[in-house]
């Protein structure tokens, strides 16, 4: 593995444990895909360090669990604004 990949690698698997940021949000802080992010994560970082990757997982996996819930309450504050901007 190229030593730039393996510093992103690391560098993202920091970040996600210090924030618990989603994929999306860990790949717009560095300007990379979700795509990357994910194999990164998922597939690279095992094969450096498999106690962090563990880590990174549970975190992801919480974020998965709860994203129906950040949906539901973005689309809550989508009509709500709508309404707001009706009423005026």
């Amino acid at each position: 593995m190229k030593d730039y990949i393996r510093k992103r690698v690391l560098d993202i698997c920091n970040h996600i444990l210090e924030s618990k940021h989603t994929v999306r949000q860990a790949a717009a802080v560095f300007g990379v895909s979700k795509s990357t992010v994910h194999k990164d994560m998922i597939e690279r970082l095992p094969t450096i360090n498999k106690r962090l990757s563990n880590k990174v997982r549970k975190v992801l996996e919480i974020n998965k669990a709860e994203r129906h819930i950040r949906g539901g309450e973005a689309t809550r504050k989508k009509y709500q604004e709508t309404k707001e901007h009706e009423e005026n």
